[in-house]
């Protein structure tokens, strides 16, 4: 228990902090989101008028404490704005169509990583020195290493211009109504994520690969690991039924914590395909200098950070019975 209040303290704190950076740093910019806004009006804008739409918007005058508390009692209320960009609709409702996509795209693309690097990793780490291991494990090091824009770019480019086998952009087909309860909405949303899918499953494989193809090495010299060959088990139930079991328990909480990291690190993924996620979301709002969605959206990016993270201290606390007893 003292471990998870240390832990939550902490993460707590962490939150508090981004929040405030998330307030001063669109403050600490010359101007203001509104006067910008109206910037590039052709007509003159009136200051009676300017100060009307920063009241309807939310933005006050006031002392920096003042707004900074106006501004927390937004977040506890999540109460995050009006978009300048959409106008009239608010904040809440620009992310909460995007947030849904992301997630997909993202817990889709860490789940599947996570599968085939791991179980690429345990034949790496069981095949060590051999030509497979030779090729898999620096060959998938490589993939991670190239910009996911480029991965993005050359995928576009190879299978949605150059073969014409999937689409180039957006969840669906457009004019499409959504319909989740059909199954031809639901083929459609799976045949428009293969590109953006693949590319943020591909870009994630080599870390989880080596994570377990570390983690198997080193259990593999064990004395439980030399008993179970001596015994005459199969090779197989020696890898998976003991060696790869004990190897998983850091490849999980990696696991948590790259599902926190993946929300953010897609995010020119979806840009490049026009995926309707937080990613384009970002884009529309830079161009449009929509402060009220930036700031909602780094929230909600830090938000799953912490959460991922925190989530991922406490596996490692559950999963293993030596911390738990040293937390006590």
């Amino acid at each position: 228990m003292g471990f998870f209040i240390r832990r939550l303290s902490f993460y707590l704190i962490a939150l508090l902090f981004a929040i405030t950076l998330n307030f001063i740093l669109p403050r600490a910019m010359p101007g203001d989101p509104v006067t910008m806004m109206f910037a590039n009006a052709n007509s003159q804008v009136t200051p009676e008028r300017i100060a009307a739409m920063k009241d309807l918007l939310g933005f006050v005058d006031g002392p920096i404490y003042e707004q900074y508390f106006i501004y927390l009692k937004g977040i506890l209320t999540w109460d995050l704005g009006i978009s300048i960009q959409t106008f009239p609709q608010t904040v809440n409702e620009v992310l909460g169509g995007a947030v849904g996509w992301s997630l997909f795209l993202a817990g889709s693309a860490v789940v599947l990583a996570f599968c085939i690097g791991s179980t690429l990793g345990i034949f790496a780490a069981w095949k060590r020195g051999s030509k497979y291991d030779a090729f898999i494990s620096p060959g998938m090091m490589v993939v991670q290493a190239v910009p996911p824009v480029v991965v993005a770019m050359l995928v576009l480019y190879t299978f949605a211009y150059g073969a014409k086998w999937f689409p180039s952009t957006y969840a669906y087909t457009a004019g499409t109504i959504p319909d989740w309860t059909s199954w031809e909405f639901l083929k459609d949303v799976a045949y428009h994520a293969v590109l953006p899918l693949f590319c943020a499953t591909i870009i994630q494989i080599g870390g989880f690969l080596i994570n377990m193809r570390n983690n198997m090495i080193n259990l593999l010299n064990e004395d439980y690991i030399t008993m179970a060959k001596g015994k005459g088990l199969s090779e197989n139930r020696v890898v998976f039924n003991y060696a790869a079991r004990n190897a998983m328990l850091p490849s999980v909480t990696a696991l948590s914590m790259a599902l926190g990291m993946a929300i953010g690190g897609q995010l020119i993924i979806e840009m490049i395909f026009n995926y309707p996620g937080l990613g384009t979301v970002l884009l529309n709002a830079i161009h449009a200098r929509d402060y009220q969605v930036l700031q909602g959206q780094l929230l909600i990016m830090t938000l799953f950070m912490l959460f991922f993270n925190f989530l991922a201290d406490i596996l490692i606390v559950a999963l293993d019975p030596r911390l738990r007893k040293g937390g006590k």
